[in-house]
């Protein structure tokens, strides 16, 4: 079995590619794609490929290209500018043998779309934050207002975006000399007076998702989904997080956080590896934060946990027979930086 895992430079690579290698199939062959030559993931598959950026239009030639010259069964896709590419043309790859984990275009539609989601599930029984949709400085402005800032804490994001990208907070009363000083600049705390020049001479303005800020509890919930059907669903806290990505997290039987993602993956109907971001309100509630729909990148801790769920997508999609087992909740895992090294000929090596 043949499988190709795209952006192999990610974040969360590793522990995806990881999690294949934890299957002692011998039958696998795990290939890489990555638009960067340096990718670290090449340094842990068979055979690594540079592809052309998921929104170039040469992408979707190119991976039609390669995965018929080597042959492979499925694509694990990693990145969210891929996705819907790819689920756009997977016709093109069916007919070539090449399986796709990808929702359909119609719910990538829903799910990549931060106002399209907030916009769908709130007349679906589904807990979302506050919000409003604007599309000019003044309708930032009137939006801002409306959902209590200065009084408390109100955040935007734009409606199309991954990693935390875009995402602030505006808040007052912060030490902005201990910003200044004390913390790495990273920090998404910012004032409507300090971003309101920048935002007031965008042209164009773009269209932004302000909400209500929630500041409980974190959550991220990695579901197996059959045509909207949930198979199994795991949460897991997110204890501690830079630059958006967990470094402590811990498997959680959470039945309000599992209740919620089925609940949203049958209204979207999605399928395959997918990730769902909750967080706690003032008030104890978990609310839908965004939804990515792919392997997220710390789903190796679900394969710590006893359920490889990249294996179980790659089975799902060649038509195999499966069993999922019951998570081992409360596992905990703590990320570390590592290296690669390569020598002057390209061979790579760890220490």
């Amino acid at each position: 079995m043949r499988v190709l895992v795209t952006a192999c430079g990610a974040p969360g690579a590793p522990g995806i590619i990881k999690s294949l290698r934890a299957s002692k199939r011998t039958d696998l062959e795990i290939f890489g794609a990555d638009m960067n030559p340096f990718a670290v993931g090449f340094s842990m598959v068979d055979r690594g490929f540079t592809v052309p950026a998921g929104v170039s239009p040469k992408y979707i030639p190119r991976m039609l290209e390669l995965a018929r010259a080597e042959k492979i069964d499925v694509i694990l896709p990693l990145s969210t500018d891929e996705l819907v590419p790819l689920a756009e043309n997977r016709a093109d790859f069916a007919e070539a043998g090449i399986k796709v984990c990808v929702s359909s275009p119609e719910s990538l539609h829903i799910a990549n779309n931060k106002a399209n989601l907030y916009n769908f599930l709130r007349n679906n029984g589904v807990s979302i934050p506050d919000f409003r949709v604007v599309e000019s400085f003044g309708e930032f402005e009137d939006a801002v207002h409306a959902l209590g800032y200065p009084d408390i804490p109100v955040c935007f994001k734009p409606e199309v975006s991954n990693g935390g990208r875009g995402f602030r907070v505006l808040k007052t009363g912060v030490d902005k000399l201990h910003l200044l000083l004390k913390t790495k600049p990273n920090s998404t705390i910012t004032t409507l007076e300090e971003i309101a020049p920048i935002l007031r001479d965008a042209d164009p303005f773009p269209r932004l998702l302000v909400s209500e800020y929630l500041s409980g509890d974190e959550y991220s919930a990695d579901l197996l989904v059959r045509n909207g059907e949930p198979l199994v669903i795991i949460p897991r806290s997110r204890v501690v997080i830079k630059l958006g990505i967990a470094f402590i997290g811990r498997t959680e039987k959470n039945e309000a956080i599992m209740s919620q993602a089925a609940r949203i993956s049958r209204k979207i109907g999605l399928d395959y590896n997918i990730n769902m971001q909750f967080m706690y309100s003032r008030d104890g509630v978990p609310k839908i934060v965004e939804i990515n729909p792919r392997v997220s990148g710390t789903i190796v801790l679900c394969t710590a946990a006893g359920v490889n769920l990249p294996l179980l997508a790659v089975s799902m999609a060649m038509g195999e027979e499966f069993s999922i087992p019951e998570p081992k909740w409360g596992t905990l895992m703590i990320r570390y930086w590592g290296e690669v090294f390569y020598d002057e000929n390209g061979h790579a090596y760890s220490l």
